[in-house]
């Protein structure tokens, strides 16, 4: 029968009944059961299967497939005699909160964090009464009274928050009751409405909801027998998991379940070749590989693959423009000089060594760098090339080397560098300076340079007014963002980074070695070196060049000494002059 790589089903029984590809991981059922944590959270990227594996863990046990052995039958799980005879035998309740949302409106008021924290609960809420509304029929057993039904009941859209935190909780007494057999919870992508919380600005009115929900539905549950849940980062257990002790937590540096979420490579090779692709592997493992999950490497996101092989060879990046990135964009967009220059070293293809904490804290995210590499890395963002052993007399978090995990994410970046841009019209600024740095126009390099130095210090003032001394900080990095991608056809644009605010080097040079390089050099008016104009400046700053000869490097390389052009720029505030 034809297999169809179709695209968007996260039910197990769905995929089955419609033939669509499929790389079995039902082993992932045997393992998880037979660790036998109480309650366990796993943490993968998005679009990595989790949903569907969840999905498949409810068709396994829940009895309402009780005899669905064909669902089962040829799969890793089914070679499993002692599994194989729980199949259909338990009570499952399967959530996922991927939807809450709240519908932001912007604003730090008391009355629309309120809004938001409301439109929150009461997806949550909708959610728990959809869930109350399978079950609906067990009501009618002379197991339960009057008091139960009416329980049952007022179990709505409209319910207390304190009914809403129980309301899992008294569902799995009422299925122990009716089927004389513990639950097992099932909660997939439970930090979206973290996340949500976080960027609208209501984080800690979340968190008291939440923490409630979780104590009740997942340690105070003598009903449960097992619980699983999935999500995309690790929220700090002071947080929300404040009381759950008996937690098990497996991020992507653990061992466990390592390739039960998202494809290895012999998988995608595999897969490949039974598609007509074989020819392509070099190129997907270029695009797509880079994941990795504890000891192993080379793991691959099945969206992407997926959508590969139904495009019938054609690369894009499928990953990562499946969903909004707003979370990852505000956090660098507003974070300090060194996030800049990291994201800055990422797109020119280098690594960086940062302190990881898996722990997210999304109240410490502002202004704590470390915590975005940390947010990034569990998002898939990011990979681990290496990573510092720890030692016993270590006081601090591990440190990793980390940089963008594939050349899909690279573009991810590049578009968000784009975007950032994009919305104050600099890209024509970009354009009209380039065109005029092509033919040596120095007058309208001045011209278009003051308009792109103005909008960026605007669009990356954070809210706290910078001073004169930060302006050339915040206009270079914006600057060298900038013309790495929307010069990146073409050239290849490097900086060499002094410490403090006044001296960089940017050195552009074009792929075809017969066109024309250049020279950058920033420098700050410092009435200190005698500078009492911007020509001054710019004078110092065209010396620097000389007396360091940077030109040297361009010319091993292979540039004509007549087609480098060395260009001094001079800031005072937001005036920018260039010679």
């Amino acid at each position: 029968m034809e297999v169809k790589h179709g695209l968007g089903y996260q039910n197990y029984e769905d995929m089955m009944r419609n033939h669509i590809f499929y790389i079995d991981k039902t082993d992932f059922i045997s393992e998880w059961w037979n660790y036998a944590d109480k309650v366990t959270l796993i943490t993968r990227p998005r679009r990595f299967g989790k949903t569907l594996n969840m999905s498949t863990i409810e068709c396994f046990f829940s009895k309402r497939y009780e005899g669905r052995s064909d669902l089962f039958e040829g799969r890793k799980i089914w070679e499993d005699e002692t599994l194989r005879a729980l199949q259909g035998t338990y009570p499952v309740i399967f959530m996922s909160f991927a939807g809450v949302k709240s519908g932001y409106v912007g604003g730090d008021s008391a009355e629309i964090k309120l809004k938001n924290i409301e439109a929150v609960k009461t997806a949550v809420k909708q959610i728990i009464s959809d869930t109350y509304a399978k079950y609906r029929n067990i009501m009618k057993s002379e197991k339960f009274d009057d008091n139960d039904r009416a329980f049952f009941a007022s179990v709505n859209d409209n319910m207390t928050d304190k009914m809403a935190q129980m309301a899992i909780w008294r569902l799995c007494s009422y299925l122990e009751i009716y089927y004389e057999k513990k639950v097992i919870v099932l909660l997939d992508e439970y930090d979206t409405p973290m996340q949500e919380s976080w960027l609208g600005r209501y984080w800690e009115e979340a968190v008291s909801f939440f923490r409630g929900f979780f104590v009740k539905t997942f340690k105070d549950n003598e009903s449960m027998e097992r619980g699983l849940i999935t999500g995309i980062t690790r929220v700090s257990k002071e947080s929300i998991f404040s009381e759950l002790n008996h937690l098990e937590v497996v991020t992507t540096t653990s061992d466990k379940y390592a390739t039960s979420f998202g494809f290895t490579e012999e998988e995608v090779f595999r897969a490949l070749d039974e598609s007509g692709l074989g020819e392509h592997k070099e190129g997907v493992k270029k695009w797509y590989d880079g994941f990795t999950f504890g000891r192993y490497t080379d793991i691959y996101n099945p969206w992407s693959i997926i959508s590969f092989i139904g495009k019938k060879g054609e690369y894009a990046a499928y990953w990562a423009n499946t969903s909004s990135n707003d979370l990852v964009s505000t956090l660098i967009q507003t974070g300090d000089a060194d996030a800049k220059k990291t994201v800055e070293d990422l797109l020119a293809g280098k690594s960086f060594i940062a302190p990881i904490d898996e722990q997210i804290v999304f109240n410490q995210l502002y202004g704590n760098t470390n915590a975005i590499w940390s947010l990034l890395l569990a998002s898939g963002y990011l990979k681990m090339i290496d990573r510092e052993p720890l030692r016993a007399d270590r006081t601090g978090d591990a440190e990793y080397t980390l940089t963008l995990t594939n050349r899909e994410v690279w573009f991810m970046f590049r578009k968000m560098v784009k975007d950032w841009f994009g919305k104050y019209d600099v890209p024509a600024y970009y354009n009209e300076f380039i065109n005029a740095l092509l033919h040596d126009n120095i007058r309208k390099m001045n011209t278009f340079m003051n308009k792109v130095a103005l909008h960026t210090f605007s669009y990356f003032d954070t809210g706290n007014k910078p001073s004169d001394e930060t302006h050339p900080e915040r206009f270079y990095h914006g600057f060298v963002l900038g013309m790495i991608v929307n010069l990146s056809d073409k050239y290849k644009v490097t900086s060499n980074r002094e410490s403090g605010y006044g001296r960089y080097d940017v050195m552009i040079e074009p792929f075809d070695k017969n066109e024309k390089a250049f020279i950058f050099e920033f420098k700050v008016l410092d009435a200190d070196d005698d500078e009492r104009t911007l020509e001054d400046t710019v004078a110092n700053a065209l010396a620097q060049i000389e007396e360091k000869q940077y030109e040297a490097a361009l010319i091993a390389g292979g540039f004509a000494p007549e087609n480098i052009r060395k260009y001094g720029f001079g800031f005072q505030g937001q005036k920018c002059l260039i010679g």
